[in-house]
């Protein structure tokens, strides 16, 4: 099989006054018409203005959200202003097309300059894109000389701008951000550092039993909090009150219980309310019929974060928050794991952080993406990419 080329596989001469259709990941969180939360950005800049200095023509496409036609709620536009401040600092000729097709997008595609930059409306205005329709990926592929794929996160899905377009590029190559990914994640994905540690949380574990297929036999210990951890505990026999369970995986849960019974770590106590109201109570092994629970216990903290500290020099992956972290009085379990994985970073320990929930989870526990080795931009394609299922964004550039 074709082996993936790099954005620097090529010589500096080569995207001088060429036209390159970059598939970036903005789906970013816009509040008040503003963007609040920029990683994604923030990790396209690289490529971006790789391409800028080397006098290319840099078109911009990305989706956002799931918004049901032209819905202007869901509009790239404050994107596009926050994208002008970071790259401000270079010169950049920065422009918005308010369309993804058509006469005038084409018209500010051949307007422009060497060194400018195009982002393009919202993808998804058009059901076309996620349909993978080939009139669509044709008319975007009409754009440019070149394609970029630096949207890890997208990958696993056969969209338009993922996999239709680049069908009709004969030169597509992977940018910065998506080469971080396969590089960090192919050696979780076959030989991390040991020991090695995996940290699970979060709501569904039918999202991430093929990548726990794969890496359970691979880890020396499992920790998993969250609602995922009910589902092992009454799968353990426990009483788990009105937690969040899947009753559907319970007889996945019981085989892994049975098959790793010696590296798995539940919680053993637990902070639990009504329908999530701000009086709670600690408890240990059973929840109460009428109770939930919505946060790891003071002891799982602690024998979590030993854990967690006591992983020598090996790798880490944490997945999911430990609670309804949104809620302050919930946010403890989760807030201590980020603060654990952070120390472990600065000691050596190889720190991966993947899904949208647990970034968040990070930034609100005060920890920065700089401590820790590599955050994911990928939520549903990390766990794709590590259960080794197809990733068709990342297959189309192989041919």
């Amino acid at each position: 099989m074709e082996q993936i080329k790099f954005i620097t596989d090529f010589d500096d001469r080569f995207y001088l006054n060429k036209k390159i259709f970059v598939r970036v990941d903005f789906n970013v969180t816009v509040k008040d018409n503003a963007v609040s939360e920029d990683y994604r950005i923030r990790s396209a800049i690289p490529t971006i203005e790789y391409l800028v200095k080397r006098g290319a023509k840099v078109i911009l496409a990305s989706h956002l959200d799931r918004p049901s036609g032209k819905d202007l709620r869901h509009s790239l536009r404050p994107v596009s202003k926050k994208l002008g401040e970071m790259l401000s600092s270079f010169n950049a000729g920065i422009n918005f097309a308010d369309d993804c097709i058509g006469k005038d997008t084409i018209d500010m595609v051949n307007g422009l300059k060497n060194g400018d930059v195009l982002l393009l409306e919202n993808l998804r205005f058009y059901s076309e894109e996620e349909k993978n329709d080939p009139v669509f990926s044709e008319k975007l592929a009409n754009y440019a000389d070149i394609y970029v794929n630096d949207a890890f996160s997208t990958s696993h899905r056969k969209h338009s701008s993922t996999y239709g377009t680049a069908q009709y590029f004969d030169t597509k190559i992977a940018g910065f951000s998506l080469a971080q990914e396969l590089q960090y994640l192919s050696l979780l994905r076959e030989n991390p550092s040991t020991p090695f540690t995996l940290v699970i949380g979060g709501v569904k574990i039918k999202d991430k039993i093929g990548a726990l297929n794969h890496l359970l036999p691979k880890a020396d210990k499992v920790l998993i909090g969250g609602a995922a951890s009910y589902t092992f505990l009454k799968a353990k026999g426990y009483s788990v009150g009105d937690s969040l369970i899947e009753e559907d995986y319970l007889p996945w849960a019981t085989k892994a219980l049975g098959d790793h019974s010696d590296k798995i770590i539940l919680p053993i106590d637990h902070k639990v309310a009504h329908d999530n109201s701000s009086q709670y109570q600690i408890v240990e092994a059973d929840i109460p019929k009428n109770m939930k629970g919505f946060d790891i216990g003071d002891k799982t903290i602690q024998k979590f974060s030993f854990e967690i500290h006591n992983n020598g020099l090996g790798t880490i992956f944490w997945n999911g928050p430990m609670g309804y972290f949104e809620k302050e009085i919930f946010s403890n379990g989760t807030k201590s794991v980020a603060v654990s994985m952070a120390l472990a970073y600065w000691r050596g320990v190889k720190t991966l952080i993947g899904g949208g929930d647990t970034l968040e989870a990070m930034k609100i526990s005060g920890v920065s993406e700089k401590e820790v080795t590599h955050v994911s931009t990928g939520g549903g394609a990390t766990l794709r990419f590590l259960a080794g299922d197809e990733m068709p964004g990342i297959d189309i550039l192989r041919d």
